[in-house]
């Protein structure tokens, strides 16, 4: 669901803003998916089959730029700023004014070529475009659309909050949120267990709403199942929501209805993820840590237990080169990472070829994926697949 890139390549420095701007940083984008292709068509290679090792999808081509993935569907921007969607449509995620399945790419219903960024959550789906404008489609039920109504919508619609300041935006479970330009945070949708940081739990919203935090010092942001995560331009780290397996990382398992910082404080936190029982993150220093339940080896600790982890830990594999990560809001979790070097890397549940190494078996320690390469740049997962794209023959 979360998508976020801060990283330093080729001597130069990259933040999230950047990496969209220009959109033609890099040339080639070829794109891939593993994983369960249940009957979603989630893998967007005209099958229904499960796959263990990556494969291209069936629109094929070198111009993919940034994935999203829901629980059974997944949306893409291409360098040209069009935005394709596949998978799972029952409650109109792809945005296409149709509510039928499609097990290769189609472009959304809005159409145009300003697309810069999306997100999706479990049954919808959030994206903005190069004007700054923030569109929602899909599951409303519980005003996660954030467009004041509950009605589910197959065609993009703008949130009522309006604006055209938005700049990056992250799916949960059942929640919203997003960052705008002036360094607010909000958030919408689901809040039973705090999620929204509103300092109550007992109203979704189906408007934007600035958390109880408040401040305009917010970077970048992920919404997990139950929970958000949070890094300000300080570089703290900051959790809220559902505090079970002790997924917040602050050495409780109680929920927290307002931002609380971790255990492990420090201001070098520089880019965060939530799944569904975990948080995953990276400090500026390139070390990857993880925290909460340890359900499938997601802790990549090398141990398979459903024991929780309530403060950070670091994963088994160490190192000081982890760039960008990625934890799947699943029942059965997958983190996904990439390095420096441009290795991917997975661990976690292993069924239906989840963590692409030709395997079907859980892994408690990081294991790169079947078809290797150093030129993996930007990774996402759902409920059921795992996708990745891979960026060749940089510009610069």
């Amino acid at each position: 669901m979360p998508t976020f890139y801060n990283f330093r390549e080729n001597g130069l420095d990259y933040s999230f803003d950047d990496i969209f701007v220009p959109a033609d940083l890099f040339r080639e984008g070829t794109l891939w998916a593993w994983g369960n292709g249940g009957n979603s068509g989630a893998h967007g290679n005209a099958q229904i089959t499960d796959r263990s090792t990556p494969v291209t999808t069936f629109a094929g081509g070198t111009n993919w730029k940034q994935v999203g993935c829901g629980y059974r569907h997944t949306a893409v921007v291409k360098t040209d700023g069009t935005l394709w969607t596949w998978g799972n449509a029952t409650l109109g995620e792809l945005g296409n004014a149709q509510i039928s399945t499609k097990s290769t790419p189609v472009t959304t219903f809005a159409g145009g070529t300003n697309w810069k960024q999306v997100s999706c959550g479990e049954y919808y789906t959030a994206a903005i475009k190069t004007d700054g404008t923030l569109w929602t489609w899909g599951n409303a039920s519980l005003g996660q659309l954030g467009n004041a109504t509950t009605t589910n919508r197959s065609t993009p619609v703008t949130t009522f909050a309006g604006g055209n300041n938005w700049k990056q935006v992250s799916g949960g479970g059942g929640h919203i949120v997003a960052i705008k330009t002036d360094g607010t945070l909000w958030t919408w949708g689901r809040n039973n267990s705090g999620q929204l940081g509103t300092n109550d739990t007992t109203t979704n919203r189906s408007t934007p709403v600035t958390t109880f935090a408040g401040g305009n010092n917010w970077k970048q942001v992920s919404g997990g199942q139950l929970h958000t995560a949070a890094i300000k331009t300080d570089g703290t780290l900051w959790s809220w929501g559902a505090g079970a397996n002790g997924k917040l990382g602050n050495a409780q398992l109680t929920d927290r209805y307002t931002p609380v910082t971790t255990f492990a404080g420090g201001n070098n936190w520089k880019q965060v993820a939530c799944g569904q029982y975990n948080i995953t993150a990276i400090k500026t220093d390139g070390t990857l840590w993880v925290w909460g339940g340890g359900i499938r080896g997601v802790l990549g600790n090398g141990i398979i237990t459903n024991a929780s982890i309530s403060t950070p830990i670091t994963t088994f594999a160490g190192g000081t080169n982890w760039k960008q990560v990625f934890c799947t809001s699943a029942a059965n979790p997958v983190i996904i990472a990439i390095k420096t070097d441009g290795t991917l890397w997975t661990w976690g549940y292993g069924s239906s070829g989840r963590l692409g190494n030709a395997q079907i078996t859980d892994r408690s320690t990081p294991v790169t994926t079947f078809a290797g390469g150093t030129n993996w740049k930007q990774v996402s997962g759902g409920g059921r697949v795992s996708v990745a794209v891979t960026y060749d023959d940089p510009v610069i």
